[in-house]
Order: C-alpha cells, then sequence, then structure tokens
C-alpha cells in the first residue's frame, strides 16, 4: 500500500485516473482481439475513394453484415460435429430424486419432492415453453430464479448450447461425499480468522479428516499430498497458495474516478457476537426447500470490517454486484500503474492512446459485457444440463441415513465422518448432520452446478489477465488483524504477482459461496474453467473486428498453460 494513502494524505496522482486517463502505462490497455480490419474487401475501398463516400456507406453496411455472418460461421465451425452433454446420471437412476435440485418445489414430508411437481420441471425444462415454466407447481413464496435465461441467444462468443462442462460428482461417490464434508468444515469454521487457522484445532481436524478422503478429496493439499492448515479451502489455480488467503484486490486501496472506495464491508456478526447459522432443523430446513421465505433475516455487525474470516467472504458473495470485485480489481490495478499486455497496439504508438479501442473505457464496459454472457451460459448448464441438488439438501440426505433411517445411498466415508468423534461427529451436534448455512434463506432458487459466481469470476478474471501484465508484482501486500479492523503489512516470502492475486480473486469468490454453504467445490472449480471459455471466444470474436494492427495477446489459463487469444 502506498504510503500516503495509509496516511489519509493525498495517493499517487496515478490512482485518480480513470478510464481515459489512467495514465501512460493503462492507457493502452489492452481488450481481447486481434486484426482481420475488414472482413469484407469491399469495405477497403473508402482509402481510395475521394467523392462524397455515398458509395461506401452502402458498402461498409454490407461490409458490417458480412462481418458478422463470417464470425458466426467461425464459431459454428468450431463446434463439433457430433457432440453430447451429459450430466452424471443422478437424475434418471434416482425416481423419488434425492440426486437432484429440487428447491422452491412442494416437498414431502420425508423432504423429498412431490414427484408430480418435479416432473412438471422437466416438462418445461425439455419443451422449453415459456408456458410451461408457468405451469410449474410451488412450494412457497419464492420463485425459481430465471431458467430461460440459459435459452437465450448471444451474438457475441460462443452460444451457450455449444458449451460442456463436465458432469460434477455423482450422489453416491466418494467425492461427492469429501466434497460435502469439506462443506461441513468450511460451516465450522466460518468464524475463525484465515489467518489463525495454521494454529486452530478446528482446522486441523478439518484437515486430518479431509486427508482421509484420500484422492477424491480434490481440493488443494500441501507438497506431501497432504490437506494442511496450510492451504485448507484454498483454490487450485496458480497463486492460490501464496500469500494470504484473500486477496490483495479485497484490501489494496481503489479508487473510481474521484470516489475513493472503502475496502471495509458491512458484515455480519459471528456466533460469539451474537450471530446464527440457520436451517440447522429439520422443519426449518423443510420450510426452506419448500420456497417458504424465512421469518429471519442476516444479523449485522455494527463496525465495518475488512474481509479476515469466512463469515466476511461468505456476506460479500451473499449480495455483491455481479461483476464487483474484477471491476474494482481493474481500479486497483490501474491505480498500481500494471501495465498494460505487450500486444496493445497502443504500448508504443507514437501518436496516438486506446480509449474506445484497447483503451479504459473499453476494458470497463468489457467486463460487464463478459459477465453477462456468463451468466446466460452458465445457466443454459444448471437447468438443461445438470440440475444438481444443493449442498444442504445432500446434507439432509446424510442426515436422514445416519440418524433416522432413511435407505440413501450415501457414501460410507461421510458416514463415517458424521458418527466418528475424533472426526465431524465430535464437533456437529449430537445426532444431526444438516448443513449449518450462512443465509437465513440457504441457497438461492436455482440448481447448482454450474455457479453462477464462479464462473463470472472465470469471464472477467480472464479479461483482466488477457489485459495486463501477469508478472507484475504487487508492491507492500497487507493482511488484516484478527478483527478485520485494520491493515497490516504481509510479512511472508512469496512474490504476489496481478495473476496470481486475480486467479485468487476468482477462487475466493466462487469457494467463498461454499463457505456459505451455498455451493460444492467442483461447482468453484469447474465453473472457472467455463467462464474462462466464454471469455476466450468473446475476445476472439473481438479480435476480428479492429482496425488496429493487432496480433493479440497471452494469457495464463486457470491450469497454468498459456494461450494467445
Amino acid at each position: 500500500m502506498n504510503k500516503d494513502a495509509k496516511s489519509g494524505g493525498d495517493p499517487k496522482p496515478n490512482r485518480r485516473k480513470f478510464l481515459g486517463n489512467i495514465g501512460k502505462t493503462v492507457a493502452g490497455m489492452t481488450a481481447a482481439g486481434a486484426l482481420v480490419p475488414f472482413i469484407d474487401d469491399r469495405a477497403g475501398v473508402f482509402a481510395q475513394r475521394g467523392d462524397d463516400g455515398q458509395t461506401f456507406y452502402q458498402q461498409r453496411a454490407n461490409a458490417c453484415f458480412q462481418f458478422r455472418v463470417n464470425a458466426a460461421q467461425a464459431n459454428n465451425a468450431r463446434i463439433p460435429p457430433l457432440f453430447q452433454r451429459s450430466n452424471n446420471g443422478d437424475e434418471a437412476l434416482y425416481p423419488n430424486r434425492i440426486g437432484s435440485y429440487s428447491k422452491g418445489l412442494p416437498h414431502q414430508s420425508n423432504g423429498e419432492v412431490v414427484p408430480a411437481a418435479y416432473d412438471a420441471l422437466l416438462a418445461a425444462v425439455n419443451s422449453r415453453s415459456p408456458a410451461l415454466f408457468e405451469q410449474i407447481p410451488m412450494g412457497g413464496d419464492r420463485k425459481l430464479t430465471n431458467p430461460q435465461a440459459g435459452l437465450a441467444f448471444d451474438l457475441e462468443g460462443k452460444d451457450c448450447f455449444s458449451l460442456i462442462q463436465t458432469p460434477p460428482p455423482p450422489f453416491a461417490s466418494r467425492e461427492n461425499a469429501a466434497e460435502i464434508a469439506e462443506n461441513y468444515w468450511m460451516a465450522l469454521l466460518r468464524d475463525v480468522p484465515y489467518a489463525d487457522y495454521q494454529s486452530n484445532p478446528v482446522a486441523a481436524a478439518a484437515a486430518a479428516d479431509l486427508t482421509l478422503f484420500g484422492a477424491d478429496f480434490k481440493g488443494a493439499k500441501d507438497t506431501n499430498g497432504q490437506v494442511t492448515p496450510r492451504v485448507l479451502f484454498r483454490g487450485l489455480t496458480p497463486g492460490d497458495k501464496a500469500g494470504p488467503y484473500l486477496s490483495q484486490f479485497f484490501y489494496q486501496p481503489c479508487f473510481f474516478g474521484a470516489n475513493e472506495v472503502s475496502q471495509k464491508i458491512r458484515t455480519v456478526r459471528t456466533i460469539s457476537d451474537g450471530g446464527a447459522n440457520y436451517m440447522t432443523d429439520f422443519a426449518s430446513w423443510l420450510s426452506v426447500q419448500n420456497g417458504v421465505s424465512p421469518n429471519q433475516s442476516d444479523l449485522f455487525d455494527s463496525t465495518p470490517r475488512y474481509m479476515r474470516n469466512g463469515r466476511d467472504i461468505g456476506q460479500w458473495v451473499h449480495i455483491d454486484v455481479l461483476f464487483q470485485a474484477y471491476f474494482q480489481a481493474f481500479l486497483i490495478i490501474a491505480g498500481l500503474g500494471v501495465p498494460a499486455d505487450a500486444g496493445n497496439p497502443y504500448t508504443n504508438s507514437a501518436t496516438q492512446i486506446g480509449f474506445g479501442t484497447f483503451g479504459g473505457p473499453h476494458i470497463a464496459a468489457l467486463l460487464c459485457e463478459v459477465a453477462t454472457r456468463a451468466l446466460k451460459a452458465v445457466w443454459n448448464q444448471k437447468w438443461f444440463v445438470h440440475r444438481r441438488l444443493r449442498p444442504e439438501a445432500f446434507a439432509e440426505r446424510v442426515d436422514r441415513r445416519a440418524f433416522h433411517g432413511a435407505n440413501y445411498p450415501v457414501h460410507q466415508e461421510i458416514l463415517n465422518s458424521v458418527t466418528t468423534n475424533t472426526r465431524l461427529g465430535g464437533f456437529l451436534p449430537a445426532g444431526n448432520a444438516l448443513l449449518p448455512m450462512a443465509f437465513p434463506e440457504g441457497s438461492p432458487t436455482h440448481p447448482a452446478y454450474g455457479a453462477g459466481h464462479a464462473t463470472v469470476a472465470g469471464a472477467c478474471v480472464t479479461i483482466l489477465k488477457a489485459w495486463f501484465d501477469e508478472s507484475f508484482v504487487i508492491q507492500n501486500p497487507v493482511e488484516p488483524d484478527s478483527t478485520g479492523q485494520v491493515l497490516v503489512p504481509y510479512t511472508g516470502s512469496a512474490n504476489l504477482t496481478v495473476g496470481g492475486e486475480l486467479n485468487k480473486l476468482a477462487s475466493n469468490v466462487a469457494l467463498g459461496r461454499n463457505t456459505a454453504g451455498v455451493h460444492w467445490r467442483s461447482d468453484g472449480t469447474e465453473s472457472l474453467k467455463l467462464g474462462e471459455a466464454v471469455a476466450i471466444g468473446v475476445l476472439k470474436d473481438q479480435k476480428l473486428a479492429y482496425n488496429e494492427v493487432f496480433n493479440g495477446f497471452s494469457l495464463t489459463k486457470f491450469d497454468g498453460t498459456t494461450v494467445t487469444v
């Protein structure tokens, strides 16, 4: 952090320069794309004409039409002639739909969905008829969240029906058991500061328990292949294991034009401060599954804080604006003077800077643009392919199987954990394996897989990595103290780079939803990849549209490989 910003003095001048006047290193900021100046050569006639240009205007209109046709054909050519999008098979395997999303529909007294209501949902999904979506029976006052968004066409990038996500772990699998175990431990550790994990006994127990799942636990592991408190609940992307748990883009000074944006948040109270977890008894759980709005509301902390624990990040992702984290990251990057990608056509221009193309306004708008396209893409996966149940619903299946005699095919490993005193059973309430939820309403009223937050994170972070020098090292990194009221210097040895902290930012947002109890690990990790694919598709289309000599730029994908777009 800059010394003046810490002391409350005037910040560096370039922190206040936004959009068209961010400073020389950022004025050439790149948006993605490379150059085919005129898809239709007839548009080039303008350079050869000396008359009033009327003929050119018609030719330019024709060229624009042909450009759009060619771009659409190029996208279509990238789709395999025959391909299949598969789910994990749970919907067909279990006629009682115990492995599928059903929240908001009417449920029976045993917690299972009313079969006719689920059949009505399937009829609407399979027909894609707006009228049938209006005929789905509802169990309460909460409505299903926008299933028809997954049917919308987009005019840029890949069509949502051409995108494929690997199916999530099946209901009865050991991997699924490992994922719900992580959700339980995240809930149990919500109020513990991340900086205290390495000395906290519950974090040690969590790491030991998750290690017992072996290769079926797909979360971060230390160099010895074990889960340790040092890497507990971290993401899998390059940069996730370096430095503080939360990204520097949640802490560094941020200026939105002339407005200083405080990085402290309005959070909710911890349990020790009178806060609460929710849906911890069957009656309240069943009411929420039926779609009845809870009679409880968030219990807010009166003190604004820097995010320091799982409850804080959970509340942040509870009410964040779709692309908020990445827009703020852009503002911070601009203020830090991070160089643009070397491929930016204005980096070495003697006469021009970028603005509407390859400049500040371009990237600011592009973050919003890819976010909305990512959202439609993942809604297609949620409603029309996977329909995965939420963790709160699976935890009820664990509870009914472990303590109430239900004959559900829950994997034995999670049953061992919730009934063993040295594992989860020693930390959960006796005889209760319901998942303590951070939100009174539990999950949103749409399926778990893929994850909307994670897909948007993947798309927006991909844009930022394409636009800026990922290797730039962030100076004076910080982290919050255990109270979240002040920032202190990060004293570790890791160099925190823009690329690594952007990856971490995406993981923080994705896994923050898990910490709240509303998503699974694979929802996050796989949906980051989906968002990345959406962004790259948009960049490829835009690359065709520029007049500048632009040969594309390189970025590091979430799997660590590099690609030039």
